[in-house]
């Protein structure tokens, strides 16, 4: 077990999870370094110590920046974009895999105990309404931000095997919680209005996972012996289609769900004349995984219902408070 005196570095600390993260440990009594670019990020928790250290992709970590520190968590990522160019893949790649083996390097370099990556579900694909992955599965990708996790998973596991730090990777579906933009973000403000939704009709499955509940799966993934060297797919207890979860999120708000049974395939055809086909996959279709490896191996259970996180993320209530 690592000792709570020592310290846990954090990249991507003032990021989405990040904070989450940091006030999970700290309220363990954690000391927390966050890995930083800059001598004065924005939006840390209090008590959560500073070390710039520059970016990762132009060169590697300071000897230094390590010291004290019992393991790392590697967040900082580039994340989706809706239209990826040529060049943006080549970003992706500099950020999350480039960074990632300097980091890994250096964190062996230095002997620390554990690094926990956090990668994505998306390594997998992308879904299908009869695919439940497994952690077991090929990593078989369809866009740049998951390639290049995919990638940098194998980077990891290729600095394990020469040096022996021992790597856990978690593997998250959408994640979702107070401060969360992009897709959570606008179906929850699209709920947030009195006009029925088309998508009572809906009987897709999607796993997802509630901020808090991620940190407090990573938090004990740092520490937990039978993690060393594994990879498992996280999520929260239960799947919901489009249209309970968007009963669910009404329901919350004090609203009906006023949902309109309209067959999902029509919704489908309008949307991808309009150009939305993305939008319909992330309405309609199905991304199921399974989480048993994490439970069974850590004891590990959620900590929230969905309906706990939902309400979490729609209070803005501070992450892990």
């Amino acid at each position: 077990m690592g000792d709570p005196r020592r310290a846990v570095a954090v990249t991507g600390a003032t990021g989405f999870i990040g904070r989450a993260l940091c006030r999970r440990l700290l309220t363990a009594g954690r000391p927390v370094v966050a890995l930083t670019r800059g001598p004065d990020p924005q939006g840390l928790p209090d008590g959560v110590e500073v070390r710039p250290i520059g970016d990762l992709a132009d060169a590697p970590a300071a000897p230094d920046a390590l010291e004290g520190v019992d393991a790392v968590v590697h967040l900082a990522a580039r994340v989706h974009v809706m239209r990826p160019t040529p060049a943006d893949a080549d970003a992706f790649h500099r950020v999350n895999v480039t960074a990632t083996e300097r980091l890994a390097e250096a964190a062996a370099a230095r002997g620390l105990r554990r690094m926990v990556f956090v990668s994505t579900a998306k390594v997998h694909g992308e879904g299908g309404a009869d695919t439940v992955y497994t952690a077991d599965d090929p990593l078989t990708p369809e866009d740049a931000y998951g390639r290049s996790k995919a990638t940098a998973e194998t980077a990891l596991r290729g600095v394990e095997s020469r040096t022996g730090l021992p790597v856990t990777i978690l593997r998250p579906p959408l994640v979702y919680g107070p401060g969360v933009r992009a897709n959570a973000a606008a179906l929850a403000r699209l709920c947030d209005t009195p006009w029925p939704l088309p998508f009572g009709a809906v009987r897709n499955a999607r796993s997802l996972i509630a901020l808090d509940t991620l940190a407090d799966a990573i938090a004990v993934a740092l520490d937990a012996p039978a993690a060393a060297g594994r990879s498992y797919l996280v999520r929260d207890g239960e799947d919901v289609s489009t249209a309970e979860l968007i009963r669910r999120i009404r329901r919350l708000q004090g609203r009906p769900a006023r949902l309109v049974p309209v067959p999902p395939g029509v919704l489908t055809l309008g949307l991808r004349v309009l150009g939305k086909g993305g939008v319909a996959d992330r309405l309609f279709g199905s991304f199921r995984i399974d989480d048993a490896p994490i439970r069974r191996d850590l004891g590990w259970t959620p900590p929230l219902t969905l309906d706990e996180g939902l309400a979490r993320m729609l209070a803005g209530e501070p992450p892990s408070s």
